[in-house]
């Protein structure tokens, strides 16, 4: 199938968080319908397929190399190291968290925290250098997950401390260079204000630093003092079990074992009521025929 940009832009959207949640809240979503039509592929699909079959023809367009975006190096994170080398019960994913000036694409934590900055074929590297200098003030590890055409840009423009992965394939992420683990170099103060503050006062109370009794608008403040004095590689460690617990994937499981594999990213990154998820699980399993009548 010839692709044109049309196509390639209802592709990409079709994996948005707006359609994941329009289907978890109706049960049915006009926007999927619409942007299905849109990728070329709708004509070509037999009768008995489901929408979830849908996705699943989508994101194999999608995969091809030239075409991936960010949510195609997402799945093969997700499948190949969260769900590959740990599981939703010991490890658990952030997305878009806060370091910084900066937003993590994709985080995981194990027994320590790792960063992975996506650089699609689509990407530029011109904020690289920033993104790098903010990630080691929250995580312990990063890495670059970088389309094969920037793999040696990125490792020529780019610490020796910065590991470096390509994607070869849609789900094969080959290793180019380790990254090294700089836990004792975190920043306690950046951390302080990627985190909740519930999670700020739990890390306080497990170190045993009691935060003085002051008025909401100075508390800020003052836990961001209280954290400015700690030592970096103990709160990194109390950052990892804390947003283990708070973050926790493990409820999730469910879920994800009903959806098709193209759709188990955005089930570990879009916030849905537990309450929508059968309505959800129901929305992939409609018959497409009767899918595209939601518009």
């Amino acid at each position: 199938m010839a692709l044109n940009a049309t196509h390639l832009v209802a592709l990409s959207r079709l994996f948005s968080s707006s359609v994941f949640r329009e289907m978890a809240k109706k049960g049915r979503s006009p926007l999927f319908t619409r942007l299905f039509a849109q990728t070329g592929l709708s004509d070509r699909r037999e009768g008995e397929e489901t929408v979830g079959a849908a996705f699943e023809a989508a994101f194999a367009v999608l995969r091809r190399s030239g075409l991936r975006n960010e949510y195609v190096y997402r799945s093969a994170l997700t499948q190949n190291v969260l769900l590959g080398r740990h599981s939703l019960q010991t490890a658990s994913m952030l997305t878009e968290f806060r370091a910084g000036s900066c937003k993590a694409d994709v985080a995981i934590l194990n027994g320590t925290s790792t960063v992975y900055e996506i650089k699609s074929e689509r990407d530029s590297l011109a904020r690289l250098a920033n993104q790098i200098a903010n990630y080691r003030k929250v995580f312990a590890k990063i890495y670059v997950i970088a389309g094969e055409a920037h793999v040696q840009e990125v490792i020529d423009s780019t610490p020796s401390d910065v590991g470096v992965m390509s994607l070869v394939r849609w789900d094969r992420i080959c290793t180019v260079r380790e990254a090294a683990d700089r836990s004792d170099s975190v920043c306690p103060v950046t951390i302080f204000e990627s985190l909740r503050s519930a999670e700020a006062r739990a890390i306080l109370r497990e170190l045993e630093v009691s935060v003085p009794d002051v008025p909401n608008t100075m508390l800020h403040g003052v836990m961001r003092e209280c954290f400015a004095r700690l030592d970096p590689a103990e709160v990194h460690r109390r950052m990892v079990k804390t947003l283990k617990r708070t973050r926790n994937l493990a409820p999730l499981a469910g879920l994800v074992d009903r959806l098709p594999a193209s759709l188990q990213p955005a089930a570990l990154s879009v916030q849905l009521r537990h309450s929508d998820h059968e309505r959800l699980v129901e929305a992939v399993r409609t018959p497409l025929v009767e899918a595209m009548t939601w518009a």
